[in-house]
C-alpha cells in the first residue's frame, strides 16, 4: 500500500483484503491540506464478527502449535520489514496525522520496529515455575495466551500506539484484531500488509476500520474478544469499562493526562526551558503525556517564561512533509475548533497570553495549524489547569516552594507522567516519589524506551505497556498439581 496506491482501500481480515460487508466507507482527510487522501471501509457488525471468527480461527490453529522461538522470529522480520519500508510508512504517518515527517520518520517508525525487534526476544522466555506446595504434589504454572485481543488504538502516534499492543500479545501467542482510529487508519494498514509480506499466518493480525463510535463499541462488546488494549481519553475509557463487563474482559486503559513539569530555581535554566519546549510542543501537543502544566518556582519566574515564550515564538507551523518542519497540523477539524476552544477560555478565565494564541497560515490558507501557545497566571482552577487540551497549548503555574510544587502536581484527576527540573539530585529523587504518576523525569522529558513501563495513575489509567511488565497483560497464569502419592 504505497502512497501511490491512495484511494479506495480495503481492511485485511483473517488474510484477506475486503471492503465492508455492507459497502459502506469514509473517508481520511489531510489535515494540513484539508484535502481526502483516500476511502476506507467503515465495517459493520457483520465485519466485526468475521475478524474476531478470524482471530479465533488462528488461535486455534497453527499460531497455537508453532513454538515460541518460531513466533519471535516472525514478529522480528516485522520490526524489519517495518524499516525497509520506513520512508513509506512515514510519508502515510504524516499524511494521515499532519506531524511533521521528521518525527514520523526518525522517531516514530524506528520506535515502532524497535518495539517488535525488543518483543521477539521475549518469546521463548515466557516461562512458568514450580511450587514447592505441602503433601505429595508436584506443582507448576504455566503462562499462556489470552486469546483474541482487540487493539484500540488512537489518531495521534497511529502506528507506535498500535505496535505497543500488537507487539507484546503476538509474542505471547494471542491473535490481534486492530482497531485504528477512524481518522488515521492508514499505518495499521499498512502494518497488517507487512505481517503477511513476512508470512504471519492469516488471521494473527486482522485491521478493521470504522468509527470508533459504532465499530469499536461493538468490538468492545464482543463475546469473541477476551483482552481489550486500549489508548484514548479518560472518558472513552469508562465507557470501554462499561461496555466490556458484560463479558469481564480483561482490560488496560493508557487514558488521558494534564502532566506536570515542575521547575525548581536551582535548575539548569537553558535545559529546563529546553525540556518545557519539548515538553508540550512536540507532536503538537497531542501526546498523553504532553508537559501541558508547568510548575515554576517564584524566583524565577519571569525569567524563565520570558526565555520559555521567546522560545515558542520561535517555532513556526510548516508542511508537515518539509523535513525542516517541527510543528505540524492538528490532526482534524474537531481537534483544531477544541484547542482554539481552550483558548479563548483560557483568556476569558484571567490567564495572561505570552505567546501564540491564533490559529496558523503556513501560506497555502489551508490546513489546521495552530501557534505554540503559552499562558502565565494560570491557577489551578482554571478550566485549562485541569483539563486535556491535547494540542500545543501550555498553562504556567507558580509555586513558592517544594510541598506547594508537590501538592500543585497532585491536584489533578490524572496521573499519566511528572517531571522535575534540579540541580539537587536529593531533592529530585524525594519529589520523584512523592509524584502521584506513572513516570517521572528527572531532568529530562518526553523520554521512552521499549525496556520501561509506560501506563498511568489516577483516571490516566490501569496496566503498564512497554517492557516485560507489559506481558502481564496478554498472558493468562494457569496451575497444574500432580499427585505423586
Amino acid at each position: 500500500m504505497a502512497v501511490k496506491d491512495l484511494g479506495p482501500l480495503q481492511m485485511c481480515l483473517g488474510g484477506e483484503w475486503v471492503g465492508a460487508s455492507n459497502g459502506a466507507t469514509q473517508t481520511v482527510v489531510n489535515p494540513a491540506t484539508e484535502e481526502v487522501i483516500a476511502t476506507v471501509p467503515s465495517a459493520s457488525a457483520a465485519d466485526v464478527d468475521g475478524a474476531v471468527a478470524a482471530a479465533r480461527q488462528a488461535l486455534d490453529g497453527a499460531w497455537s502449535r508453532m513454538s515460541a522461538r518460531d513466533r519471535g522470529r516472525l514478529v522480528w522480520k516485522i520490526g524489519q520489514q517495518l524499516m525497509t519500508r520506513a520512508d513509506e510508512v512515514a510519508r502515510l504517518e504524516t499524511l494521515h496525522n499532519g506531524k511533521p515527517i521528521f518525527e514520523s520518520r526518525q522517531i516514530d517508525i524506528p520506535s515502532a520496529a524497535e518495539c517488535f525487534e525488543y518483543y521477539a526476544g521475549w518469546a521463548d522466555k515466557i516461562q512458568g515455575e514450580t511450587i514447592p506446595v505441602k503433601g505429595p504434589y508436584f506443582a507448576y504454572t504455566l503462562r499462556e495466551p489470552v486469546g483474541v485481543v482487540a487493539a484500540i488504538v488512537p489518531w495521534n502516534f497511529p502506528l507506535l500506539l498500535a505496535v505497543w499492543k500488537v507487539a507484546p500479545a503476538l509474542v505471547c501467542g494471542n491473535t490481534v484484531v486492530l482497531k485504528p482510529a477512524s481518522q488515521t487508519p492508514l499505518t495499521a494498514l499498512a502494518l497488517a500488509e507487512i505481517a503477511l509480506e513476512v508470512g504471519l499466518p492469516p488471521g494473527v493480525l486482522n485491521v478493521i476500520t470504522g468509527r470508533g463510535s459504532e465499530v469499536g463499541r461493538l468490538i468492545v462488546e464482543h463475546s469473541g474478544v477476551d483482552k481489550i488494549g486500549f489508548t484514548g481519553d479518560t472518558s472513552t475509557g469508562r465507557e470501554i469499562m462499561r461496555g466490556s463487563a458484560a463479558t469481564v474482559k480483561r482490560l488496560t486503559l493508557e487514558l488521558g493526562g494534564k502532566s506536570p513539569n515542575i521547575v525548581f530555581a536551582d535548575a539548569d535554566l537553558d535545559a529546563a526551558v529546553r525540556g518545557a519546549t519539548t515538553g508540550i510542543f512536540y507532536g503538537k501537543g497531542e501526546v498523553c503525556a504532553a508537559g501541558s502544566r508547568l510548575l515554576v518556582e517564584r524566583s524565577i519566574k519571569d525569567e524563565f517564561l520570558a526565555r520559555l515564550a521567546a522560545r515558542a515564538k520561535k517555532i513556526r507551523p510548516g508542511d508537515p512533509l518539509d523535513p525542516k518542519t517541527r510543528l505540524g497540523a492538528i490532526s482534524s477539524k474537531g481537534q483544531l475548533d477544541r484547542v482554539l476552544h481552550y483558548i479563548e477560555t483560557a483568556q476569558r478565565e484571567g490567564g495572561t497570553l505570552i505567546a501564540g494564541g491564533q490559529r496558523a497560515d503556513i501560506g497555502t490558507g489551508k490546513g489546521y495549524f495552530v501557534e505554540p501557545t503559552v499562558f502565565a497566571d494560570v491557577t489551578p482552577e482554571m478550566t485549562i489547569a485541569r483539563e486535556e487540551v491535547f494540542g500545543p497549548v501550555l498553562a504556567a503555574i507558580e509555586f513558592a516552594d517544594v510541598e506547594e510544587a508537590i501538592a500543585r502536581a497532585n491536584q489533578s484527576d490524572y496521573g499519566l507522567a511528572a517531571a522535575v527540573w534540579t540541580r539537587d539530585i536529593k531533592k529530585a529523587h524525594q519529589v520523584a516519589h512523592r509524584l502521584q504518576a506513572g513516570t517521572v523525569w528527572i531532568n529530562a522529558y518526553n523520554v521512552y524506551d521499549t525496556a520501561a513501563p509506560f501506563g498511568g495513575y489516577k483516571q490516566s489509567g490501569f496496566g503498564r505497556e512497554m517492557g516485560q511488565h507489559a506481558l502481564d497483560s496478554y498472558t493468562q497464569v494457569k496451575t497444574v498439581m500432580v499427585d505423586l502419592s
